[in-house]
């Protein structure tokens, strides 16, 4: 059925080439119109696990706490940092930021309050607040405060007292997280709910296409806005060293960077390409063709991810450069046979060799393609979102690329005269022998060698692949010259880490059932107090006179009287003090903050506290202090506390997965709070839970897509043992890969995930096409060995070429400006390596010995 469709289609397209290729072109117009819409993204949620419910909890403590994103800008003068120059130079740099549309606010070492330079008393603070510009000022005091005191310490000033930060704050998008809920409940209904009516999908592609126009306004906003502030920041570089780090800017930067990589890596690809083909074949129509179907494909896929609004991201970006290379591969094996028939049949027409070619090419690069969007397709279940973009993008890409090389090819080559001009011309000399044959020789005098080696390699990438590991520092996707590693590097290293963890806390009745002295502080008299004695502590006192200016409102309460919080009495700050003291001794851990800060300045200040004074304090406290010291730790509402905390990135052997672990067994066991009362969450959650998710995936993606293709080839080949067979050198070459990896240290991360399935999906490739040739020369004299020189001189060397070309192809990605995608280019160059010898060495080593073939 297939068959006689098939010839009713190259009939026609050999009848009509300039119709067909008129039709393209119109195709691939309506395509290019669309260009101008592509757009791209580069923003934290593409980075993070669909479905991620830990994602959803994450928006609703930043909401809840107000902790909006922010940049930070590191300041080194290079004069001494606490001198009058340097602090005026500091400050005209804060104010022109300040002027940048969109910050709510900037903490510097000019703003926040002093309190110990030197210690005020709870009247003086109210009355006459303190910073670093108050006239008489004692700088040495007030740099010793930032050192050492427990709210500004790790945290505005470096340990060598001359490197600062400025963060500019930025208000918490609550909009894009109402849009986000709103898809995100929809598409839940959708999955789980089999009542899901023509309204209800309506008002998804509406909050959908709502989200997608705001993301796109707030990108443009983002961008703009981080030029501002490098704009400003340019204009003080001859007197400080300053670097500028913070999400936002990431963000634009991964932007510029994918734009890069597509630019660079096309044009690259493309000169590659054209390079190789003239010296391959020498026909200026072998160079052509080719061409125009490789970018045919490409357009076409850019068109309609364009016209559908389908944001690349920087993995899935990379599927244009890939797209490419396999593109080119298809049609390499169509061109070599070609020129097979024109050597072996001079007598043929145009028309005749055109036929012969694609009738004979048609089922194996079918089963090629066939497999290889199988690997691909199987990205699908990484829950990974660019991953999963990139495997649709590469099946749809496969199929669209098989496609044209069976349309554009025969419809340009019934243009051109069966005799192409040049040296190649449509026939191979008869002198030339194909560089393959040296595979065969070894494999019939040597052939036991290939399998020692082999074993031998099978042994130690299984011993890797137990050593493959998925911790990694994010820092290390940049290069060290990038402002983006310098930024962070500083900021890690001397400004209290880089990834935030929030530790999330709420309070029950009888929380944790410990004694009375767990959260006694040597400092505080009245430590022995039962701290989860609820009761009035000043139930026998005589009430407070009529003009006690505290009578106006209950000083024990956030909200009110009715409405008091657990967290703002003693007991509850003892607790987390004792939270907080465990995690400042954490190596991995930078800064620390919570209401414990509070705690210990009011224990400075007031020499003992109580819950009565502490809640004079609280009503006393400066506005300034409250929204730095109160506000980012407490929701009174939920009777809820935050204990946020930055880890050192560049922590020696840091383990995300095993800190968190780690931090919940000691809180739970040594029961400072209970496990249903304890929650974590930021940034370092997410990124731990996507890479946990890595290995998984990697597992499950491979698994699937060798199950997936032994059985295509017991069907394809009609033979188990010719599919088991056939299937070994793709699993020795992908396990291989891994082990490789495992070996050298390399972790997986979001683009050598791929990298396996890629593998798999390219190198069985090879094996098909050498098997189904292998079988066509066998069938003439029945003679192993001459058969595989015969397969070697002619489908190997298309094998050849297309490999060294996928090779020499990814190694273009040493270019980019994103480490992930270096390693991704050379770690699947080297696979397809390993691929190309295992079709070539072992797979005919393997047929001489267990002559699988009838």
């Amino acid at each position: 059925m297939f068959g006689r469709l098939f010839d009713r289609y190259i009939s026609v397209i050999t009848r009509f080439p300039k119709s067909t290729l008129v039709m393209l072109g119109c195709v691939v117009l309506c395509a290019v119109v669309g260009l101008p819409n592509f757009k791209l993204d580069a923003s934290s949620d593409s980075l993070t696990l669909e479905n991620d419910t830990d994602l959803d909890f994450y928006r609703d403590v930043i909401k809840a706490y107000g902790s909006g994103d922010f940049l930070v800008v590191t300041f080194r003068p290079k004069t001494p940092l606490f001198t009058q120059e340097s602090l005026s130079t500091l400050q005209s740099l804060r104010d022109d930021l300040a002027a940048i549309e969109g910050f709510i606010s900037i903490n510097t070492i000019l703003d926040v309050p002093l309190l110990y330079s030197p210690m005020q008393g709870l009247s003086e603070m109210v009355s006459s607040p303190r910073n670093l510009l108050t006239p008489g000022m004692d700088f040495a005091q007030a740099k010793e405060e930032f050192l050492t005191s427990p709210a500004y310490r790790d945290l505005i000033l470096g340990p060598d007292g001359e490197t600062t930060a400025l963060q500019l704050n930025l208000k918490v998008d609550e909009r894009y997280i109402e849009l986000v809920k709103r898809r995100d409940a929809l598409n839940l209904k959708k999955k789980t709910s089999g009542d899901f009516g023509v309204e209800e999908r309506q008002n998804l592609a509406r909050v959908q296409a709502e989200l997608l126009e705001y993301r796109t306004q707030a990108s443009t906003r983002d961008h703009l806005r981080v030029e501002n502030v490098r704009e400003v920041v340019e204009g003080y570089r001859d007197r400080a060293q300053i670097y500028v780090g913070g999400l936002t800017m990431i963000t634009a930067d991964m932007i510029s960077f994918i734009k890069s990589d597509l630019v660079i890596f096309g044009s690259a690809v493309l000169l590659f390409m054209v390079v190789v083909l003239a010296v391959i074949f020498r026909s200026w129509r072998f160079v052509i063709i080719p061409m125009a179907s490789c970018l045919a494909a490409v357009l076409i896929m850019l068109g309609y991810v364009s016209w559908v609004d389908w944001r690349l991201t920087v993995i899935s970006s990379n599927f244009v450069a890939l797209l490419l290379i396999i593109s080119l591969a298809i049609i390499i094996h169509l061109i070599v046979r070609y020129r097979e028939f024109a050597q072996q049949n001079a007598d043929w027409g145009q028309r005749e060799l055109v036929t012969a070619t694609v009738k004979f090419m048609i089922l194996p690069c079918l089963y090629t393609v066939m497999t290889s969007v199988v690997a691909f397709a199987s990205l699908v279940v990484s829950n990974i979102r660019p991953v999963i973009d990139f495997g649709w993008l590469m099946t749809m890409g496969l199929l669209l690329a098989f496609f044209l090389a069976f349309t554009l090819l025969p419809a340009a080559m019934m243009l051109l005269p069966a005799k192409g001009g040049g040296s190649g011309g449509s026939s191979t000399q008869s002198s030339d022998k194909p560089i393959t044959l040296l595979f065969s020789r070894f494999v019939e005098k040597r052939g036991a060698w290939v399998l020692i080696i082999s074993l031998l390699l099978a042994i130690a990438s299984a011993w890797g692949v137990t050593r493959l590991e998925v911790e990694n520092r994010f820092i290390d996707y940049f290069h060290k010259s990038t402002e983006i590693y310098q930024g962070l590097s500083v900021i890690d290293s001397d400004l209290g880490g880089t990834t935030s963890l929030d530790i999330i806390i709420n309070h029950r009745e009888q929380t944790v059932d410990i004694q009375p002295q767990q959260f006694a502080d040597e400092n505080d008299p009245f430590a022995e107090a039962d701290p989860f004695d609820e009761g009035d502590p000043f139930e026998d006192l005589e009430p407070l006179a009529e003009q006690d200016p505290f009578t106006e409102v209950d000083p024990f309460s956030e909200h009110g009287a009715d409405d008091p919080s657990y967290w703002m009495t003693i007991s509850g700050l003892r607790q987390v003090n004792a939270i907080h003291k465990y995690l400042e001794d954490l190596p991995e851990v930078g800064k620390v903050q919570s209401l414990a800060i509070l705690y210990n300045i009011g224990l400075d200040i007031n020499g003992s506290l109580n819950d009565f004074e502490l809640a004079i304090i609280r009503k006393k406290l400066p506005q300034s202090i409250k929204s730095s010291m109160v506000s980012p730790f407490l929701d009174a509402e939920n009777n809820q506390t935050r204990i946020s905390l930055r880890v050192h990135d560049g922590y020696p052997g840091l383990n995300r997965a095993e800190l968190v672990k780690r931090i919940h067994y000691h809180l739970t066991e040594s029961k400072l709070v209970k496990e249903e009362s304890l929650r974590f969450s930021g940034l370092l959650v997410l990124y731990n839970n996507m890479l946990q998710s890595l290995f998984s995936s990697q597992i499950s993606t491979l698994g699937t897509v060798l199950l997936a293709i032994l059985v295509m080839f017991m069907v394809l080949f009609r033979s188990i043992k010719v599919a088991f067979v056939a299937i070994i050198p793709t699993i020795l070459a992908a396990v291989g890969i891994l082990g490789f990896m495992g070996l050298f240290g390399l972790p997986l991360d979001m683009m050598t995930i791929t990298v396996a399935a890629i593998t798999v999906g390219i190198g069985v490739d090879n094996t098909i096409h050498y098997v189904h040739r292998f079988r066509r020369e066998l069938e003439h004299d029945g003679d192993y060995i001459a058969s595989m020189h015969r397969a070697h001189a002619s489908i190997g060397q298309a094998m050849f070429y297309t490999s060294v070309i996928i090779i020499f192809g990814f190694a273009i990605m040493v270019l980019s400006a994103f480490i992930p995608t270096i390693y991704f280019g050379l770690l699947t160059g080297l696979a397809m390596f390993l691929a190309l010898l295992g079709a070539l060495l072992l797979l005919p080593k393997l047929i001489l010995l267990t002559r699988p073939l009838n």
